[in-house]
């Protein structure tokens, strides 16, 4: 049956309209005022009030974060995003946590998930990363399984799992059977192959210069980095997580001093309040909050800097820096109608170059990163075409003579959120600033541990400890003391 408003109601909500219309006017009614750029706006006030018109209120606030949550994350990108979910995924009961996801750039044109290659290995050197992608590759597997949403479209990750092939000069030859050793004790599936190995498996290879070779049986390969970003975000909004697209540009913290047992005083700080500064707009919006996610990726030092990391005296904690920094790589695409075939894995030369096949029709990309000499300026994202043409082509057409005579046909450039220390991510809290934990500094190898990175950082938040893969060598504090957990497969 239709619903009908008591007169008594309709006398009250009439009133409350008028009372609202004087209110919305009543600045208008001075002789100096411009009443001819008055009058338009004057108009939309009036038919908003009038019966039937659209109810638009006078200040809208739904582009704003809330004004207190429990965890508030800078980045939105799939680390950021993966801590989300877990947090929503481990939280003890549905509902009992708040999370906010604050993205500055929500397009993600400058992002380092959506210029990825979308590579997966287990090939690294050091156990922890083995673990982090080995847990990885079985969450891409079982995508819908973690990220499926009820009533929308499976995603499909398009996962290519042709291996990725890593080849080795005589000098890195016994590095490279040390890392297979670590490799297969983790668990992953990888076998050596010496030089006539390769060129029987791969006759399109010239091995001249190659002493062994690593190739990966299973789990690796490359996927679809938009979907997993796309998919995640998706997720974790049917979840309740709350997103802004907005700038973090302030931290309120207190501070409380303390004696450690020895005697030194320290200054520990809690983050209270973020300032999130709305998109192209002067206004912000303060945050409270009890945990800070810093996973901002190329730009989580300055994240961290923000919050007074680093700003102390030289040699101490309290100056040490997060050593994470923006780094410049180029990708190629480039066509070679006689280039290898469908069952070509991941290259890796000894050069530095890299490779895969793109799609079907004998389109390749990849790429070399730079010395430390030629960095490139990360002011922007412009591509430097003659970088492939001095420093990439000549590895490539010498390691697969096909390549001699390919066509680039486009390029892009992306950043690494690049540790500068060694390479390797950085998680867990800070010691100083005790409530601010990183995601970031995986330089280059984010995207691909992000799901178990994610699962990492949220134990740590929830339980206080990491309750699946020990990452505590991945902590701040090896900055401080000097301890480097160096990653020699960094591609």
């Amino acid at each position: 049956m239709p619903c009908t408003a008591s007169p008594q109601s309709w006398y009250y909500r009439s009133m409350w309209s008028r009372w609202e219309l004087r209110t919305a006017l009543k600045d208008v009614y001075w002789p100096q005022e411009d009443w001819a750029g008055k009058v338009p706006e004057i108009k939309k006030k009036i038919q908003s009030f009038l019966p039937g018109g659209a109810w638009n209120p006078l200040y809208d606030t739904s582009h704003l974060p809330p004004e207190r949550t429990d965890v508030v994350i800078v980045g939105g990108g799939v680390l950021g995003l993966s801590v989300a979910y877990w947090l929503k995924r481990l939280e003890k009961q549905q509902g009992a946590i708040q999370v906010l996801v604050v993205e500055r750039d929500h397009t993600y044109s400058r992002a380092s998930t959506g210029l990825s290659v979308g590579g997966i290995r287990q090939q690294f050197s050091l156990p922890e990363n083995v673990q982090l992608s080995l847990f990885s590759v079985d969450f891409l597997r079982n995508i819908n399984d973690y990220l499926g949403v009820v009533d929308d479209p499976p995603l499909d990750l398009q996962f290519n799992p042709s291996g990725y092939l890593l080849l080795a000069s005589e000098k890195g030859a016994a590095i490279m059977e040390n890392n297979v050793k670590v490799q297969r004790q983790e668990g992953a599936k990888v076998c050596l192959m010496s030089p006539e190995q390769l060129q029987n498996k791969f006759p399109w290879i010239n091995t001249e210069g190659v002493a062994l070779a690593s190739y990966g049986l299973e789990g690796e390969g490359w996927f679809d980095p938009w979907c997993l970003l796309q998919g995640l975000r998706r997720k974790v909004q049917s979840m309740g997580v709350l997103f802004c697209h907005g700038e973090v540009t302030r931290f309120v913290s207190s501070s409380n001093r303390m004696e450690t047992t020895s005697g030194e005083e320290v200054t520990l700080k809690r983050i209270h309040e973020v300032h999130v500064k709305m998109d192209h707009s002067l206004e912000y919006q303060p945050v409270e909050c009890a945990i800070v996610i810093n996973a901002a990726g190329a730009w989580s030092g300055q994240i961290a800097e923000l919050a007074g990391i680093g700003k102390g005296p030289p040699g101490t904690l309290r100056g040490t820096k997060l050593p994470v920094e923006p780094r410049k790589r180029y990708v190629y695409v480039w066509h070679c109608s006689q280039g290898p075939g469908l069952g070509t894995p991941l290259v890796a030369d000894s050069s530095g170059a890299y490779f895969r096949r793109e799609g079907l029709g004998n389109n390749y990309l990849g790429g070399c990163s730079p010395t430390e000499e030629e960095e490139p300026d990360p002011g922007n994202l412009e591509v430097d075409h003659d970088f492939f043409q001095g420093k990439v082509w000549p590895h490539l057409a010498q390691r697969v003579p096909a390549f001699e005579n390919l066509k680039v046909r486009s390029a892009w450039a992306g950043y690494y959120d690049y540790n500068t220390f060694d390479q390797n991510g950085v998680v867990g809290p800070h010691p100083l600033v005790v409530n601010m934990y990183f995601a970031t500094g995986f330089s280059g190898h984010g995207l691909q541990q992000a799901p178990a990175v994610g699962r990492a950082v949220a134990e740590l938040v929830l339980e206080g400890h990491f309750q699946t893969i020990n990452l505590s060598s991945f902590f701040f504090s090896r900055f401080y003391l000097g301890e480097k957990v160096t990653e020699h497969n960094i591609l």
